[in-house]
């Protein structure tokens, strides 16, 4: 049943795509020839008040050829909806190269660019609009126990029942647990309907539409018995290796010969088209943001020199890209001293001036990394690089540390909007890390920096008195502070 109502629902979605594009067209073709250049009297203008809507509805139909290309028809019960965006976006805009092409081709000459402009605005706003509809609609609908998704679950050890909790949790996705099989029964995943040997009269009938294979690594020797009863019922199967605490979420798959490479950390910005893009974004924005801030980067560098003797750039060796060192700048806020390098600062620390506590709570410190960015040291948006010393201990003790590493460091990141900035946790630190290295996109990065903008600029530190400006005994003889971690 789920397979015909999916089937419906790819008719339908499809149908309301060609009606939803050839709305578009039309709606762009009256808005900007009729209306906006009181044109009535052109031919397409013409066309469209004579009801000629033809050419509108087999444009629709090449869309949805190309929406189908982009594999937008079928089950988006995982996938988010900014994947499914992302996705319309960039077939919308390949139909409106196409359509440009063509015009070229044919030497339509009046065709106005300001119609494909609006169209493509249109087009796109409209099926995103009715597909979050679409998913509202259907979420609703199986949480109210309609158009679900039995499945059969193969063992009943702990990725069994994580997998049950995860459904459980999450009732929107609209699957059914009927039950599972195994050697031995357990409390809590359901009806035991049998043991392996067992599993191919449970798919006989037509009551299972997908089996879910999570065995344990001692009941590997079961698993081609598994696969072949499936198969020869014609069931579909999805496996949960006993491996899975290891894969990312995007795994890539390459083939050599027979063998099957699973790639376990996958990264977007491996990909040359990706790393450009953000590359560019890095080199206009840090060009943008550096004439900006100049005439504050002014202030702050006499704000450092007339606060404290020393330099106004405070020069940092840091762990960048492939673990490489370079040389981050900042707007010095604490005064010389001999523990820069191995010791951390705290929200209250006897080092910063008062000055420099000011502009560390308005991150105006961290300016300068502008020039990082233009250099190729850094991006605008990674985790945050660490100096030397504390990167050698944190790869011991903090799992997946050095994956960051994997990517430019930024200037602020998904950690540092998250909340995990100054003297906060590293384990939470370093997730966020490494959820934004393998979900990395664009539009992240923009979500990121407006994050960033209207609510990440002012951080938690304290605002030392002016009386404080003389730091203890140990701290001038360079004894490390407490190892808290503080940016």
């Amino acid at each position: 049943m789920i397979r015909k109502n999916q089937r419906l629902l790819n008719i339908v979605n499809c149908l309301l795509d060609i009606f939803l594009i050839a709305l578009a067209y039309l709606l762009a073709v009256w808005l900007w020839l009729g209306v906006y250049r009181d044109n009535l009297l052109n031919p397409a203008v013409v066309l469209l008040q004579n009801g000629a809507i033809f050419p509108a509805l087999l444009y629709g139909v090449f869309m949805a050829a190309i929406y189908y290309a982009f594999k937008l028809y079928g089950s988006f019960r995982f996938s988010t909806l900014l994947d499914e965006t992302i996705a319309l976006l960039k077939a919308n805009l390949l139909g409106l190269l196409l359509i440009g092409m063509t015009l070229y081709l044919t030497r339509a000459v009046d065709f106005s660019r300001g119609v494909l402009v609006l169209f493509y605005v249109f087009s796109t706003g409209l099926v995103v609009l009715k597909r979050v509809t679409v998913r509202h609609f259907l979420r609703h609908f199986r949480m109210l126990g309609y158009n679900l998704k039995h499945v059969l679950i193969v063992g009943n050890g702990r990725l069994a029942f994580e997998y049950v909790d995860s459904l459980r949790r999450n009732p929107q996705y609209g699957y059914n647990v009927l039950g599972y099989v195994a050697a031995s029964e357990k409390q809590g995943l359901g009806q035991h309907l049998g043991r392996y040997e067992d599993l191919p009269d449970l798919l006989a009938g037509p009551a299972v539409d997908e089996v879910i294979v999570a065995l344990e690594p001692h009941e590997t020797q079961f698993m081609n018995t598994i696969i072949a009863s499936c198969e020869k019922q014609g069931a579909k199967i999805r496996i949960i290796p006993f491996y899975n605490d290891y894969i990312p979420s995007r795994p890539t798959v390459d083939v050599i010969g027979s063998v099957k490479l699973i790639s376990i950390r996958t990264i977007p910005l491996d990909n040359m088209l990706n790393a450009a893009l953000k590359r560019g974004m890095d080199i206009v924005g840090s060009l943008v943001l550096i004439v900006l801030t100049s005439p504050i980067m002014l202030i702050a560098a006499i704000g450092v020199k007339l606060s404290s003797p020393g330099p106004i750039l405070f020069r940092q060796q840091r762990v960048g890209l492939n673990k490489k060192l370079f040389t981050m700048y900042k707007f010095r806020s604490m005064r010389v001293n001999a523990s820069q390098d191995t010791g951390w600062s705290q929200n209250s620390d006897p080092r910063k001036t008062w000055f420099g506590s000011l502009i560390r709570k308005c991150s105006i410190d961290e300016l300068p990394q502008f020039f990082n960015v233009l250099k190729g040291d850094m991006s605008l948006i990674g985790p945050r690089p660490e100096i030397p010393h504390f990167v050698e201990q944190f790869k011991e003790t903090v799992p997946l540390y050095m994956v960051k590493h994997q990517v430019r460091p930024g200037i602020t990141g998904w950690a540092q909007v998250k909340g995990f900035r100054g003297d906060t946790s590293i384990e939470g630190r370093i997730q966020c890390d490494i959820w934004y290295i393998e979900n990395w996109s664009i539009f992240l990065d923009i979500k990121i920096l407006f994050m960033t903008i209207f609510g990440g600029l002012f951080n938690k530190e304290k605002l030392e008195p002016a009386h404080a400006a003389q730091p203890p005994e140990n701290e001038q003889a360079g004894a490390e502070p407490p190892q808290e971690k503080t940016e």
